[in-house]
């Protein structure tokens, strides 16, 4: 196997035995499988599309299908078999799509090469498929192509794996776009090929974060319109007495699902990870079992849900290997699996309950705690003329954007530092599960404004940068030209597509950490430092006097 798509790969370069993250070789083969099939779906639906036809089905399978293909996803072998297969018919019907366009227009349909000839056969069982699936390896595109170009390559195939995670959370929320799916499809097209300058690979990238933009967008969109705007909230963190379900992940559908089937149960709902935010969302903070979040970032789940007296339910990415002391109360759903691990397939989330109120849960009450969640766009813009005011009067002199993906290799504790360490008359924002490194801490405020403001998800960055367009139009001034600084961590496909996106709109001086992207090589690396000035983390203090002088 080989892999370097997240921030823990091996060594730095790259894991070749077995991933970091808990993948083994069996499933590095199956979804190296499962993304060249989708890429033969993507030359059939690029020119079906082109000549007018198009098939939802066909869309959202494609979306959920490469979604799955993310770090700390689907490692479940059997899962990605039956996924395969799927994409094996999908790419059948993609390409009778296809046929039937040309017809339509009376074409001969292109002879297509690649991807688009590769055939699953019905007799392949699982280690057939590991044994193909080894042959589309990144490897393969690193001999061929070389690693400077290869590396490019595999930017614009992880920038369109985030762009397929937020466009599936959007649609299940009723929201797409057939553009966005005329340029996924595009893509998948554009990675067929086997030759590339690496400017035309950078431009695509770009144009990777500018559609990215326009995902994150519509999910924005669909959060709003079904659970009402974020407002600021206070958060308990500490456990309640009674039956109880931790759920991780993003996916809030599933979390107003969860909530709807538990009522009047005696169970109490916890959020872990990533969807800490749910809280701030009056459609979801409505119901009152919804208690409190339990824990921090992904990378702690073992040792946190080990300790959790509960019921644990895993939506959208994040996953870690469970441990056998929970293994049999952990569940799975959406694009998620795990061998061994009870999968929820229809939102019908009756076998979480049932271990639910099969556990103990907490005991007792422990004494309250809480943090304050809630502080997306409209929440922080309904204040701005008192941030603007406050920042004319030299009282905030400078805004900071610290957040992204957590981790646990370790030099994650620079952004605790970094917070602890930043102004009293600054203020944070702070977005993803990054927050857990600092969120607990109390910053105070200025002229009554937070010093520390939590935006949300990691998809969330749209907010963010709905506050930042605003402020820099109400000063007149670019966003460059604003006292903002950004200092994101990343780990995985969802952070590269995020910043892809600011590097689309041209945002600068991008501090990145804890360390640069295996597959950002140094000729990239040159281009995007030369035009955006995309820095690495040092220090704190570095940074800090680097920025503030």
């Amino acid at each position: 196997m080989f892999c370097y798509q997240c921030e823990q790969t091996a060594q730095g370069t790259g894991c070749t035995a077995f991933g970091v993250c808990g993948k083994d070789p069996e499933v590095a083969s199956l979804q190296d499988l499962l993304v060249y099939l989708l890429e033969g779906i993507g030359q059939y639906m690029t020119r079906a599309r082109r000549n007018g036809l198009q098939d939802r089905e066909i869309d959202h399978f494609a979306l959920e299908a490469l979604f799955a293909t993310l770090t700390n996803v689907d490692f479940d072998p059997q899962q990605l078999a039956e996924r395969i297969k799927k994409a094996n018919k999908i790419k059948e019907r993609a390409q009778a799509l296809y046929e039937e366009s040309c017809r339509k227009q009376g074409l001969a349909p292109e002879n297509l090469e690649g991807p688009a000839r590769f055939v699953v056969q019905e007799n392949w069982d699982t280690s057939e498929m590991v044994r193909r699936g080894e042959a589309f390896s990144l490897e393969k595109d690193i001999e061929s192509l070389g690693e400077e170009i290869a590396g490019a390559k595999h930017c614009v195939l992880y920038g369109l794996k985030g762009i397929a995670a937020y466009a599936h959370h959007a649609r299940i929320l009723g929201k797409e776009d057939q553009k966005l799916y005329d340029f996924f499809y595009e893509t998948l097209d554009f990675l067929t090929r086997n030759n590339y300058s690496l400017e035309e690979l950078l431009s695509k990238a770009l144009e990777v974060g500018k559609w990215n933009l326009k995902a994150m967008e519509l999910l924005d969109n669909g959060h709003v319109e079904r659970f009402g705007h974020p407002q600021p909230t206070p958060v308990r963190i500490t456990p309640k007495a009674g039956k109880a379900i931790v759920v991780s992940g993003h996916d809030l559908v599933d979390l107003e699902a969860l909530l709807q089937q538990t009522q009047g149960k005696g169970i109490n709902i916890y959020t872990h990870g990533e969807m800490l935010p749910a809280h701030g969302y009056p459609g979801l903070k409505k119901y009152p079992h919804l208690v409190g979040n339990y824990g921090s970032a992904w990378q702690n789940q073992q040792r946190e849900f080990d300790a959790f007296p509960g019921a644990i339910l895993m939506t959208t990415n994040c996953i870690q290997k469970p441990r056998e002391s929970y293994k049999d109360r952990i569940f799975t759903c959406g694009p998620v699996g795990w061998p061994g691990v009870v999968h929820i397939s229809d939102r019908d989330f009756s076998p979480v309950i049932e271990k639910a109120l099969s556990l103990p849960g907490f005991e007792q009450d422990e004494p309250e705690k809480s943090i304050t969640v809630g502080f997306a766009r409209n929440a922080v813009l309904s204040v701005a003329p008192k941030v603007i005011e406050a920042v004319k009067q030299g009282k905030i002199k400078h805004f900071f954007l610290i957040g992204g993906c957590d981790g646990a290799k370790p030099g994650r504790n620079y952004y605790t530092q970094f917070a602890q360490m930043v102004p009293q008359d600054c203020v944070i924002l702070t977005l993803a599960c990054g927050k857990y490194r600092f969120n607990k801490l109390d910053f105070g405020t200025i002229e009554g404004i937070p010093r520390l403001l939590d935006v949300g998800q990691c998809n969330d960055a749209y907010s963010a940068i709905q506050i930042a367009l605003a402020l820099s139009e109400a000063f007149g001034v670019g966003v460059n030209e604003l006292p903002l600084s950004l200092i994101l961590s990343w780990y995985e496909q969802k952070a590269v597509a995020i910043l892809l996106t600011l590097l689309h709109l041209g945002i600068k001086n991008i501090r990145l950490g804890p360390s640069m992207p295996a597959f950002v090589k140094p000729a990239v690396y040159n281009v995007l430092k030369e035009q955006f000035n995309l820095l690495p983390t040092t220090t704190p203090e570095e940074d800090l006097k680097a920025i503030l002088g």
